[in-house]
């Protein structure tokens, strides 16, 4: 287990998880959208837009084999990772009514109708995908909640990668990435 730990708190295998898990979170999201028909309201779809600025940085991340680089990188995971969170809490607590929702919560205006016989059509056909609704809850948690965890977890993450080495290095002496025989 401590092995395992360990490894999670290397720089590249963090950021590599970070982006496992980003893709399987934005998946999941159009799998609910998609497959299950549930369409995201305005604030759901703000809420995937850290995940799209995150899953290039973390690839990045994970595959650049400078570790300066991928500490920066997991650095700004980090930020990016705090703001998703705080972007799931926003829009859970709109979702409780702890707090009002931005005004667009209501849904976009569909296209102007040509005549009567349209607009009764569109009226009919047209749902308006409300923020203040979760479209879903498992044990009690709706998407915007279990955003934020997911969210809190990747930044904690980021974290890890970020101290991990540094621990590990501190504890046993070593230097990162490889030693030198030359000395100082």
């Amino acid at each position: 287990m401590t092995s395992l730990l360990a490894r999670v708190r290397e720089p590249r295998t963090a950021a590599a998880l970070i982006l496992l898990a980003a893709l399987a979170t934005i998946a999941a999201a159009l799998v609910f959208e998609h497959l299950f028909g549930l369409a995201p309201c305005p604030l759901c779809l703000r809420q995937r837009q850290p995940y799209y600025v995150a899953i290039p940085i973390a690839l990045l991340a994970a595959v650049i084999p400078n570790p300066g680089w991928t500490r920066i990188g997991l650095g700004v995971l980090g930020v990016v990772f705090l703001v998703s969170a705080a972007l799931g809490v926003h829009h859970a607590g709109v979702e409780w009514g702890w707090w009002l929702g931005p005004s667009d919560c209501a849904g976009a205006p569909g296209p102007a109708p040509a005549g009567m016989g349209d607009f009764l059509k569109q009226l009919q056909t047209t749902r308006v995908v409300s923020c203040t609704e979760a479209a879903w809850r498992f044990l009690g948690v709706s998407m915007a909640g279990w955003n934020a965890l997911i969210s809190l977890a990747l930044a904690g993450l980021a974290g890890a990668g970020l101290v991990g080495r540094s621990a590990t290095r501190a504890a046993t002496g070593s230097r990162p990435y490889g030693s030198s025989s030359v000395s100082q």
